[in-house]
């Protein structure tokens, strides 16, 4: 994850209108969702690690993802952020849309297949097609898009995958801000933490 002058930096004056009219019962209810969200994430991923040369927990991104839809719209969107603890799950491990409807409902499910990658494409077609399609997605898969690229663009400035030469890390720079393009406008907290990863990681790596 990034150090913590990174993590802390400010991400402005967060959405809590979805707070309204919840009781505690209600809160209570979706305390627990996150939970299980959270559980059933960290062991499908248990064994993974990150790209960089830290060889982080990959439970580590997908918590920084997290928090930072957490932060940025007050916490009131449960979906959402069950959404980000789960976003990789159908991708990159043996989790099925159908495990995550029957555990987590069609509203979660829906959103990590909306985000979820074709694995049987080349990289490339993947990386193009998140582009092409990044204008038609939900407001919440635009949201948990720029969240997660916000996160790897940290990730590549405090642990840079292992074996990335300057020219990918640049190109990658480039591909993520190509795809959070289409996404913003609907979060000024999400934009700007995202602004300012991709600022930093231009400088760096950017040609």
């Amino acid at each position: 994850m990034a150090p913590n002058m990174m993590r802390q930096e400010r991400l402005g004056k967060p959405d809590r209108s979805s707070h309204a009219g919840k009781g505690d019962e209600e809160m209570s209810i979706e305390l627990v969702q996150l939970a299980r969200a959270a559980d059933y994430a960290a062991r499908q991923h248990v064994a993974q690690r990150r790209k960089g040369d830290r060889g982080e927990p990959y439970v580590n991104h997908l918590i920084e993802v997290t928090a930072l839809l957490a932060e940025a719209t007050g916490g009131g969107d449960v979906v959402l952020l069950m959404g980000g603890l789960l976003h990789d799950t159908i991708e990159d491990t043996d989790a099925t849309f159908e495990d995550l409807l029957e555990r987590f409902g069609p509203e979660v499910a829906a959103l990590v297949a909306e985000v979820t990658d074709d694995k049987g494409l080349p990289r490339d077609e993947r990386k193009r097609r998140q582009v092409e399609t990044a204008p038609g997605k939900s407001r919440r898969a635009k949201l948990l898009k720029i969240a997660d690229k916000t996160s790897n663009l940290r990730g590549l400035m405090t642990s840079p995958p292992t074996g990335w030469t300057e020219t990918r890390l640049a190109d990658y720079v480039d591909w993520a801000e190509q795809v959070v393009r289409s996404c913003r406008g609907l979060n000024a907290a999400l934009d700007a933490a995202f602004d300012a990863a991709y600022a930093q990681a231009k400088a760096r790596f950017g040609a």
